[in-house]
């Protein structure tokens, strides 16, 4: 699994480089490699955690 991903957990506020314009994401699961992600703009989003690294927020508008 790419980066921190193998960290996350439910509640995590989270966002996708990659994507910018996704805006942030509240991880809601991550079973094995696919990481299912609320984000404000893009909704809810399932991710292959081996293709995608999402990066933890902390502290800024989470």
């Amino acid at each position: 699994m790419k980066g921190l991903n193998a960290m996350l957990e439910p509640g995590m506020t989270v966002r996708n480089r990659a994507a910018p314009d996704w805006g942030l994401g509240q991880v809601q699961s991550r079973i094995g490699h696919r990481i299912t992600v609320n984000f404000e703009n893009a909704g809810k989003v399932v991710v292959n955690g081996f293709e995608v690294e999402l990066e933890p927020v902390y502290g800024e508008d989470s």
